[in-house]
């Protein structure tokens, strides 16, 4: 068909419209999971900020064991003062409480007990350190030769250990506070162990009575002072942290090894005390100004020498901290009995 000049032809094009499925909200589903789990983060963030030290303690002790809580008289990680009393227990005989758990072990309920508990699990902790160092210098030739100057005792201050002079074998040399080699070696195996405890250290030059006469202004007190820091330098070299260091001093002639032969060479000593955890707060409060408790030291557990004969430490430290915990929940609701209701006009 021809068209005429100027005429154009029309197209008409008809669009079938196909009504496409729903595209689904997946996608607003992981965005809500991700805005709730942000929301729940800067929470965990503004509670973590906001809690004690205390609480952040019994949030990490409860993700450790969750099961201990429970035997506290509470299974909350931080105990709000709930937790069934004394006399709920009695309904059933045949339930063990935390307290018939300790009375079967025959442990008193007293304050005392608890000390004592504590003093002996940290003494046997110290003989422990104490062995693992004369076994570390027996099985070192370069140093077996050397333990008879390295003389290591338990206290009721901690571990001391004291390297003592000898005639042929002097730490350093008169009058002077360089170290010689050989106590160098000595200083290199004590820090490799003892840096690994958390404990302080204390670290004390001592002299004989032996007066220094090479300088008028130099005297014992600033010998034994240099000495020790001259152990500080050599600990710290070989990896003892500066946070570990309680204190540094000097003593001079003051505190002899043997009072009987004040010039007698064993008196010149370097004593590293690693100490226990009443002496650093001894010290502590000593260095603050603050007046010191009254009250008796800790025992000591003396060192039997028969490794058979020993307890099971482990069994004992959970003993004491079933102790702890019972004796907590004890005092606070022997505390919420003892308390006087609130006036009834308060309740409203």
């Amino acid at each position: 068909m021809e068209f005429e000049s100027g005429d154009r032809p029309v197209i008409v094009r008809r669009v079938k419209k196909v009504q496409h499925g729903h595209h689904g909200g997946a996608w607003k589903v992981a965005f809500a999971d991700f805005a709730t789990a942000m929301m729940a983060f800067f929470l965990v963030l503004w509670l973590m900020e906001a809690a004690t030290i205390e609480e952040k303690a019994a949030i990490s002790g409860y993700f450790s064991d969750p099961t201990a809580f429970t035997e506290g008289g509470s299974p909350y990680v931080i105990d709000l003062g709930g937790g069934l009393k004394d006399d709920q227990y009695s309904g059933d005989s045949n339930v063990e409480t935390p307290d018939t758990k300790i009375q079967d072990k025959g442990i008193v309920l007293t304050e005392d007990t608890v000390q004592d508990l504590a003093a002996q699990i940290e003494s046997r902790k110290f003989q422990d350190l104490k062995k693992t160092l004369e076994t570390r210098i027996e099985q070192d030739p370069s140093l077996r030769k050397y333990k008879d100057q390295i003389i290591m005792d338990v206290t009721k201050d901690g571990l001391q250990i004291q390297i003592v002079d000898a005639k042929s074998r002097p730490m350093f040399d008169s009058g002077s506070d360089e170290i010689k080699p050989y106590m160098d070696d000595i200083l290199n195996a004590l820090a490799g162990t003892i840096s690994s405890v958390p404990n302080g250290l204390s670290i004390t030059g001592h002299t004989d009575a032996e007066a220094f006469t090479d300088r008028r202004d130099y005297s014992n007190w600033e010998l034994s002072a240099d000495r020790a820091n001259a152990a500080r330098r050599a600990l710290q070299k070989n990896g003892v942290s500066e946070q570990q260091l309680a204190q540094v001093v000097g003593l001079s002639s003051s505190m002899l090894y043997d009072k009987d032969d004040p010039k007698n060479p064993i008196n010149r000593r370097i004593s590293i005390l690693v100490m226990s955890e009443r002496s650093e707060a001894k010290l502590k409060q000593q260095q603050s100004g603050k007046a010191l408790p009254m009250g008796d030291e800790f025992p000591v557990l003396p060192d039997s020498g028969n490794d058979t004969a020993e307890p099971d430490v482990e069994e004992e430290f959970e003993a004491f901290e079933r102790l702890r915990k019972t004796m907590t929940r004890k005092q606070r609701d022997d505390a919420a009995r003892t308390q006087p209701p609130p006036p009834r006009d308060e309740l409203f």
